[in-house]
């Protein structure tokens, strides 16, 4: 009889040589990064500057390549069919990763399954935003309103079932009120009709807002994520204005194929968090509003993990469906 045991320990000990060898010469070629929408906006702008640091640091050329459409899942099938190699990567978010396959019956990939989580890019702060005519101004006074005046005040949104159409979700079932969701084709219209005072409320990101909460055209209620942001350190949480657990935090993140090998996911990783930290990296992050994370692969995969459980519950509870 033959021991074919041997043979398999004796491959797979060459295969795990191989890979870490990639490891260590990688990248030896150009890489591509997939970002899922148009050129200028902030999935694109955060894909661009990441790509000229590695170009930078990795001595190999980095190109962008946009593939906007299907609600992202073009961009996302690309990927997962690519070969597991390293050189395709993917600069997904938080809704195309974690919450659009409790949105879509149809999704053409399950994150899950078919993408090795890399690193958490940054974070995005979300805030309560209102016109500064509306009488609130802050998270009580919001509440106490809407319980005085259920069902009769309208927050604004990105479209059904985007982050700012969660978030206002997630405020509504963790303070039992009822406020009435309109959906946009887009933050742009979203905060051109807030603007005007014709929608009083919106909860959406500083990237959008800070500008004209600087300028006085918008109030900040409160931020949504769980500690204050540094843009407006006066700002509280909403957790501290009296919903205690309530957190929101959009985040960007960077996944491969499912089958890259770990040694080269990791190298990716420590390479991209240097870039991340990087001053002029710091800085470009900062203009946008964002704050750099740049976490292992296992950290990112539990943020996904636990963010695809979490906003699975609130699509159900709060009956979200996409447009």
């Amino acid at each position: 009889m033959v021991d074919w045991r041997g043979g398999l320990a004796i491959a797979a000990v060459v295969l795990a040589g191989a890979a870490g060898a990639a490891a260590q010469t990688y990248p030896e070629r150009p890489i591509t990064i997939v970002v899922p929408a148009s050129p200028g906006g902030v999935t694109d702008l955060l894909g661009r500057a990441l790509a000229r640091r590695f170009g930078q640091d990795f001595g190999q050329q980095a190109i962008v390549e946009n593939k906007p459409g299907a609600n992202n899942q073009i961009a996302a099938e690309y990927v997962a069919k690519a070969a597991p190699d390293g050189y395709t990567l993917f600069v997904g978010t938080l809704g195309n990763l974690a919450v659009n396959p409790h949105l879509y019956a149809a999704m053409r990939t399950d994150p899950l399954r078919d993408f090795a989580p890399v690193t958490q890019l940054v974070n995005v702060t979300f805030a309560a935003m209102a016109h500064p005519a509306f009488p609130p101004n802050n998270v009580r006074e919001l509440i106490a309103l809407a319980k005085a005046k259920p069902g009769e005040i309208n927050f604004s949104s990105s479209g059904a079932g985007g982050a700012p159409h969660l978030a206002g979700a997630l405020f509504e079932r963790t303070a039992h009120i009822d406020l009435v969701h309109v959906p946009y084709k887009g933050s742009g219209p979203s905060f051109q009709d807030l603007l005007a005072g014709q929608i009083p409320l919106t909860f959406d990101s500083l990237i959008q807002g800070l500008p004209h909460i600087k300028e006085g055209k918008l109030k900040a209620l409160a931020v949504l994520g769980e500690q204050r942001s540094p843009l407006l350190p006066e700002v509280p949480t909403v957790a501290e204005s009296g919903l205690p657990g309530f957190t929101l935090t959009n985040w960007f993140g960077m996944v491969a194929p499912a089958a890259v090998p770990p040694e080269i996911l990791a190298k990716i990783a420590d390479d991209t968090r240097r870039a991340l930290k990087s001053d002029d990296m710091t800085e470009k992050l900062r203009q946008m509003a964002t704050e750099p994370v740049g976490n292992t692969p296992a950290e990112f995969a539990a943020v996904l993990r636990d963010d695809t459980a979490k906003w699975g519950r609130v699509v159900k509870e709060a009956n979200i469906r996409a447009e």
